[in-house]
């Protein structure tokens, strides 16, 4: 099983800012918070008026779900109809940490967290200043409380891993906890067991290997056949988007579009391994990246990469695509979804 990942200094945050924030939630305003993830935008949970706000700030559509935060303490029964076996079991193995749970959702919980759907998404923080902002919002809605957060982003582009990265995309329209860098650098892993079956719905740092390990039972994949799942947070083909056209190919495919490039005087960027770049690296034009080795180091990287490339000078970017193995999975799913948003027909970011 794949540790948890290991949570790196946090800046001090204040106990009156964390107080301050879970106000501010108690009042039906959103608040930006760090998780190990990504920054999340939060708003209370059962407040469907709070909810909206997040739809209306992201630009999110409203059928589109968002994941219920929970604190270290925070009771799950309390949001579904029911906690299978096999729940209780990936809780005890993986919260806090970067994997959301669907499952059946209780009666007394608003749809509007769910997309209307009859299903929510829970997840457990094990980033510290999301878990003290929690625990403080919790104690303010008898032990209850629950923060529904999507990525403080506009939807459908680049998700958030400093403060900064949310407050290029709100300004001062959003309180926002600064708590460093995420560690993780991608959402989570979400795993379906609203069926009867586990189904993983999108890749994260908990691998099929490390669910199969726990529940003696692999996951379903996505292969999409899967007509009956929910929906579910940054599952659409197009999604985590930079504002600049990428394409993500295997290297071989990205040599005839380098060459195109340099005819035309193009200044693009190339985000690849050193083994695979070679001369490429160093060519006119050519804003050249090293492509993290490590699939983990690389996932945390990976969306401060795509915003600084965004206001670089460079007219396109190619991405390598990585090996299809295991390990990167998720990498390659974020990839593939932000170089979907600029193939023909698709909607821009």
């Amino acid at each position: 099983m794949s540790p948890r990942p290991p949570q790196s200094p946090v800046p001090a945050v204040a106990a009156e800012r964390i107080e301050e924030a879970a106000t501010l939630l108690a009042a039906g305003q959103l608040v930006a918070f760090p998780t190990e993830t990504v920054y999340g935008l939060g708003g209370d949970a059962q407040d469907p008026a709070a909810v909206a706000r997040i739809y209306a700030a992201k630009g999110r559509p409203s059928n589109h779900p968002v994941i219920v935060h929970l604190g270290p303490n925070g009771d799950p029964q309390y949001w579904v109809d029911a906690l299978p076996d096999d729940a209780k079991r990936l809780i005890d193995a993986f919260w806090p940490g970067p994997l959301t749970l669907i499952l059946k959702r209780a009666a007394h919980i608003p749809a509007a967290v769910s997309g209307g759907q009859d299903t929510v998404g829970l997840r457990a923080p094990s980033h510290p200043v999301a878990q003290a902002l929690l625990d403080a919002f919790d104690a303010r809605r008898a032990g209850h409380g629950g923060v529904a957060a999507p990525s403080a982003n506009r939807f459908g582009h680049v998700s958030p891993t400093t403060a900064q990265h949310v407050r290029e995309e709100f300004g001062d329209s959003v309180y926002v906890l600064d708590g460093g860098a995420c560690d993780v650098g991608i959402e989570s892993t979400i795993l379906d067991l609203s069926r009867g079956f586990p189904a993983l719905l999108r890749p994260g740092r908990v691998t099929p290997v490390d669910i199969a390990d726990v529940l003696g039972v692999a996951p379903r994949l996505p292969d999409g056949s899967d007509a009956t799942a929910p929906r579910a947070s940054g599952t659409l083909k197009a999604h985590y988007a930079p504002r600049t056209p990428l394409t993500l190919a295997a290297f071989e495919a990205l040599v005839p579009l380098l060459e195109g490039a340099r005819n035309e005087s193009a200044h693009i960027a190339l985000v690849a391994r050193t083994s695979s770049a070679g001369a490429w690296a160093d060519a006119a034009g050519v804003h050249f990246v090293a492509a993290p080795e490590d699939p983990h180091i690389y996932a945390r990287e990976l969306y401060g990469l795509l915003r600084a490339l965004d206001r670089a000078d460079v007219t396109r970017i190619l991405v390598e695509k990585l090996p299809e193995t295991a390990e990167w999975v998720a990498v390659n799913d974020r990839l593939g979804r932000a170089a979907a948003a600029f193939e023909a027909g698709a909607s821009p970011p």
